[in-house]
């Protein structure tokens, strides 16, 4: 239910909606963890990229939960090897 209730909004998103996703990605994460922007300096392609990929991800955690939870352990440990 909130699985094709997700596909759906994010089907109906149009670019200026997705801008604005985008944008609210950001902003509540950088509110919730300011030091985050020091490590959030690339091209705007790159970070819409990102946010992008955040959102999709959203969806795939309903679709493929275990998969989803090996690839953002291992997300994780690419970012712990970084010193983040």
């Amino acid at each position: 239910q909130q699985e094709a209730a997700l596909a759906c909004f994010l089907a109906s998103l149009d670019e200026t909606s997705l801008m604005m996703v985008r944008r609210e990605v950001y902003a509540k994460f950088f509110a919730v963890a300011p030091a985050g922007q020091d490590y959030f300096k690339q091209s705007t392609t790159r970070l819409h990229f990102i946010a992008d990929k955040v959102v999709s991800m959203t969806l795939e955690m309903y679709k493929e939960p275990k998969r989803m939870v090996e690839d953002i352990s291992a997300l994780g440990l690419r970012h712990v090897g970084y010193g983040i």
